[in-house]
């Protein structure tokens, strides 16, 4: 998960225009925070915890959103919304572990698919080295590197077996920057320059800003991570043979929240249940909560050396974007086997997903479309993420009506 985990700092802070000091920082703490985050829902008391042996890592689903926020808003407004969606999910756990029904196999894969495709443009900008303005972008350096990556997490995941196929894309990161490395293309300079250890400061980038717009965003995106955790929940409840009712939902949300309002406070991002976690169970037979109780201290541990934070920024943009094309894929796929169990034959499911698809994808891709409009009209609708969750849900409502699954 570590890949998955520094994507987002690397993505949010690079597209924000951190320094190397804060992005390493950035990074350090967000690795530090994942394992906090695990620890909450590992440890189960009366309020907190699933108690399942579940990883939680940033939302990949909130880069683009922040980027957004943070461009339009500043810093301040990217942890004020993101303490206030956390403050939002602990307070609704109770009433979200009973309307799971909103959320369907057609919701939820059309959310999911959305949000891998919409992030898609982002990974091939990265493997074209950085900024599509550039008048180096996509040289031939660039390109091998990126599709040497690509190359490289395929092979390991055809001919891996095991642990080496669970982490292709490290395998694949790692070999990248090796080539780059022989390339004379990485430095060294950031991770020589950067402390043994540090503390992790609140508000480290200044004080939170409570804009309204903002918390609106992120808590539309929060509610999208909450229905991916419950998928999540229930898979490894299966596997381990835990039976998941509304009281495991509950104190999984609220450990999840708790996460999240801490990710605002110590300046890091929202955390959510790692669904490539599920895989990993399924595939090692680990079923207990001990092995993933000494990842997270590990995690904590990794978290309080900025050097390690510093060794995530050696990797080059264009293998960075290699890796996360793979990713990227992956989320979008994992969408579309969702919708595998929606009943294709009901022309109301083509419509649901050909519309909420349609529009959260061509509003990401053209948000000039709304240029006309207030400010925040253009923010909510040129995510493609939110757009794509709104109409999904209301054309549900409208035509199939409150069911389980369609």
């Amino acid at each position: 998960m570590y890949a998955g985990a520094v994507a987002v700092p690397l993505l949010i802070g690079q597209a924000l225009n951190f320094t190397p000091e804060q992005m390493t920082y950035l990074i350090s703490i967000d690795i530090f925070m994942c394992g906090i985050a695990t620890i909450l829902q590992l440890v189960v008391t009366k309020f907190f915890g699933i108690g399942l042996p579940v990883v939680l890592g940033c939302a990949i689903q909130a880069v683009s959103p922040l980027i957004m926020i943070g461009s339009n808003k500043g810093i301040g407004a990217i942890y004020g919304s993101i303490i206030a969606a956390g403050v939002f999910i602990v307070l609704i756990a109770g009433v979200f572990s009973k309307v799971k029904k909103l959320f369907p196999s057609i919701v939820t894969g059309t959310v999911i698919t959305t949000i891998g495709l919409t992030l898609i443009p982002v990974a091939i900008e990265k493997m074209g080295g950085g900024s599509a303005a550039s008048p180096t972008f996509g040289n031939a350096k660039s390109l091998i590197l990126a599709f040497f990556t690509i190359v490289l997490i395929l092979v390991t995941q055809l001919f891996g077996k095991g642990f080496l196929r669970s982490i292709s894309v490290l395998i694949g990161l790692v070999g990248g920057t090796l080539l780059a490395a022989a390339m004379g293309l990485v430095s060294t300079d950031i991770v020589a320059s950067a402390q043994w250890m540090h503390v992790p400061t609140p508000f480290y980038f200044g004080k939170p800003i409570f804009d309204v717009s903002s918390i609106l965003l992120m808590i539309i995106i929060s509610i999208v991570s909450m229905v991916e955790s419950t998928g999540v929940y229930f898979a490894l409840g299966d596997i381990t043979g835990k039976k998941i009712g509304q009281d495991e939902l509950k104190r999984g949300y609220r450990a999840e929240g708790l996460a999240v309002v801490l990710g605002g406070i110590f300046n890091t991002f929202p955390y959510t249940g790692f669904s490539q976690n599920v895989g990993l169970v399924q595939l090692s037979g680990i079923k207990t909560r001990k092995p993933v109780v000494f990842s997270a201290i590990f995690l904590i541990i990794l978290g309080l050396l900025p050097k390690m934070g510093a060794v995530a920024q050696m990797i080059p943009e264009p293998v960075l974007g290699g890796g996360m094309l793979v990713m990227f894929g992956m989320v979008a796929v994992q969408g579309m086997k969702m919708l595998m169990r929606v009943d294709f034959n009901n022309d109301k499911n083509l419509l649901i997903v050909a519309v909420s698809i349609g529009l959260g994808l061509g509003f990401a891709i053209k948000p000039e479309l709304f240029q006309f409009m207030p400010e925040t009209i253009k923010m909510f609708a040129s995510n493609g993420i939110v757009v794509s969750s709104i109409v999904a849900i209301v054309l549900n409502l409208v035509l199939n009506g409150m069911k389980d699954e369609n």
